[in-house]
């Protein structure tokens, strides 16, 4: 019937109303039972992700080790952290480490990064170390071929020093140093035909065991020929397997060396800490890399953000004309054990028993423009631990973000992210597909996420008084799991997982 102005009133028998009512009753509770409830929600932080270019306020939702839901609505879940006035970052990726337990890892840890690799010299014995680092990790790890091991296994008769090694990698203590100093007496060994050939082939194998990538240190093997070399990356090419590489201690002809043998062969190159190879003349090491990439050639650097480098005494580094070569001296150098200055008799005498100095040699303006420079990653070159490590070993990534991005605004957040996250995880794509899901914030991706304070955000490890933890990294997850939260170390959780390149068997 109509009523007043014509709208039509419908009416319903007494018992279809009842049904009508009972049906709106029971939907209402299934909708709100059927509605996810995710792991954990970071409610309210701001979300950057590199690769789509959000920057915004999100909510995300994670369940077990995966980003399940980025979304502007309230999302519900066992458990919500409210991270407003934090950013909200993919977990920082550190391509170039040399200390692998976790008395590093949870400096790293504080630093943001939740996946750091020895990739510049690699790791002996993959296998054995992969499996030593099982359910102890507190970030995810990983390693490349070591180029300078394999070659010292066709050198001489090494048995009882290749079991020892393998005793302390099994054991779980092995370490850089260790490695470094037991095939120390081949560096300036060069290899014949055939040696080539074997070394190329104990490679190949270390590969199948899940490397990802060839290290090829040169700068410490200075007996190792150009032809060599040029074979390494040629079964480099063959394999689109990346060089990571330490160049030659020749200025930028080592640069230029490096670039024409990627160049020829075709094979992916990263060339790693970029200023203090090129020292001085880093502006025309980052022109050179610039100009590669954009003829197409697959070539990438990184730097670390200080002045300072860091390296062992009784290396070919410090072969004679260091002087000459880095423009420095005695004074410039400073012994980690104590933190001293050296002198040509504290220099010769340490020489002769080894260890760690830090070399005081890079300018400030130096460092800028290698973290403004288009697609230079950052990575640590983290050194094992000691009372007077290196800062970089603790302080990397939150220096940037801290000293280079808030206070000195070389380059924005995002970009500063891209540099920590992106970048290396596509650096890694083709050799490590399960790099894919690392790098970004994005629906599928592992939830390894960095949630830090951008007003607060600051390294705190210095050359003076040794590490700390940086500050301003409140939390951090690991495949889902928090290691970090209200900026502590999460205790007796280890969810590091390994990252393993594609030729594993």
């Amino acid at each position: 019937m109509l009523v007043g102005s014509g709208v039509p009133v419908l009416k319903f028998p007494k018992s279809s109303l009842l049904v009508l009512a009972l049906v709106i009753c029971f939907c209402c509770p299934v909708e709100a039972q059927t509605s996810k409830i995710y792991d954990i929600v970071l409610q309210g932080g701001r979300v950057i992700d590199p690769e789509t270019g959000l920057d915004t306020v999100k909510n995300v939702g994670i369940i077990n080790n995966r980003i399940d839901e980025i979304s502007s609505k309230p999302l519900r879940g066992k458990e919500i952290v409210n991270v407003s006035g934090l950013v909200v970052a993919p977990g920082f990726i550190d391509l170039h480490v040399h200390g692998r337990t976790n008395q590093e890892q949870e400096y790293q840890l504080h630093d943001g990064v939740t996946t750091a690799l020895e990739t510049e010299f690699g790791t002996e014995f993959l296998t054995q170390w992969y499996a030593s680092r099982k359910s102890k990790a507190l970030i995810n790890y990983g390693a490349s071929v070591s180029w300078a091991f394999e070659r010292f296994r066709t050198l001489g008769n090494f048995n009882k020093e290749l079991n020892q090694l393998k005793q302390t990698v099994v054991s779980g203590e092995s370490g850089w140093q260790n490695l470094f100093n037991t095939i120390q007496p081949t560096y300036t060994n060069s290899l014949s035909p055939d040696q080539t050939n074997l070394t190329l082939a104990n490679i190949r194998k270390s590969l199948d065991e899940g490397a990802l990538g060839i290290g090829v240190p040169i700068a410490y093997v200075p007996g190792a020929k150009p032809d060599e070399i040029f074979e390494v990356y040629k079964l480099a090419a063959g394999l689109q397997a990346p060089v990571f590489t330490h160049v030659r201690e020749a200025g930028i002809m080592a640069f230029q060396q490096a670039i024409a043998d990627a160049a020829v062969t075709g094979a992916p190159l990263h060339i790693c800490h970029i200023n203090s190879s090129s020292q001085g003349e880093i502006y025309f090491a980052i022109e050179l890399i610039q100009a590669a990439r954009s003829r197409g050639l697959d070539i990438t650097a990184e730097l670390y953000p200080y002045t300072a480098s860091s390296t062992k005494l009784e290396s070919a580094l410090f072969n004679d004309g260091w002087q000459q070569r880095r423009n420095i001296s005695y004074g410039d150098l400073q012994w980690v054990a104590t933190g001293e200055r050296l002198t040509k008799e504290t220099f010769d005498s340490y020489r002769k028993s080894g260890g760690i100095v830090i070399i005081h040699s890079m300018q400030p303006e130096w460092i800028k423009a290698g973290i403004a420079a288009s697609g230079i990653m950052i990575a640590s070159d983290a050194v094992p631990y000691a009372r007077l490590a290196h800062p970089r070993s603790a302080g990397a990534f939150s220096r940037v973000l801290g000293k280079y991005v808030r206070d000195e605004k070389v380059l924005s957040l995002p970009d500063a992210i891209e540099k920590m996250t992106l970048l290396p995880a596509k650096r890694l794509e083709g050799i490590s597909p399960m790099m894919k899901q690392k790098g970004r914030i994005q629906v599928g991706s592992d939830a390894d996420i960095t949630i830090f304070d951008p007003k607060t955000i600051i390294d705190k490890a210095t050359f003076e008084k040794g590490l700390e933890f940086s500050e301003g990294v409140e939390h951090v997850l690991v495949n889902g799991s928090f290691v970090l939260r209200n900026g502590n170390t999460v205790s007796n959780v280890f969810p590091g997982q390994p990252i393993y390149g594609k030729y594993r068997k």
